[in-house]
């Protein structure tokens, strides 16, 4: 079984990588969206998830909501920081001004997403 997996794309770098991988070999258990751009007021509209899902942040910034209603908070998360939403926790964000690039990890080995908006 090949446990290493490259670029869709071809490129030889990690650079303006944006893909989704689910169920990945060796039974890693895990699901990985890769985010990158370069627009300000990108993100995905509120869900949640039955399971954590870990943001790795490694270039810009972008503000999320964790949580809804009044229980709602917003945090921005910037490069070199990392952001653990809990399992059932309605989340969104929105990238922020120099753009956005980080790693989802989420903890599952397929996206299960339950879209509240």
């Amino acid at each position: 079984m090949d446990t290493l997996i490259s670029r869709s794309d071809g490129r030889e770098d990690g650079e303006e990588w944006t893909e989704n991988y689910e169920r990945l070999p060796g039974g890693a258990g895990i699901s990985i969206i890769l985010e990158s751009t370069t627009r300000e007021g990108a993100g995905p509209r509120l869900h949640r998830h039955p399971y954590a899902e870990t943001f790795i942040i490694r270039r810009g910034s972008a503000t999320f909501t964790v949580g809804s209603g009044a229980d709602a908070r917003h945090v921005v998360g910037r490069a070199g920081q990392i952001l653990v939403v809990p399992a059932g926790t309605p989340h969104c964000f929105r990238t922020g001004p120099d753009g956005y690039e980080a790693v989802h990890i989420h903890a599952n080995d397929e996206f299960v997403t339950e879209w509240l908006e």
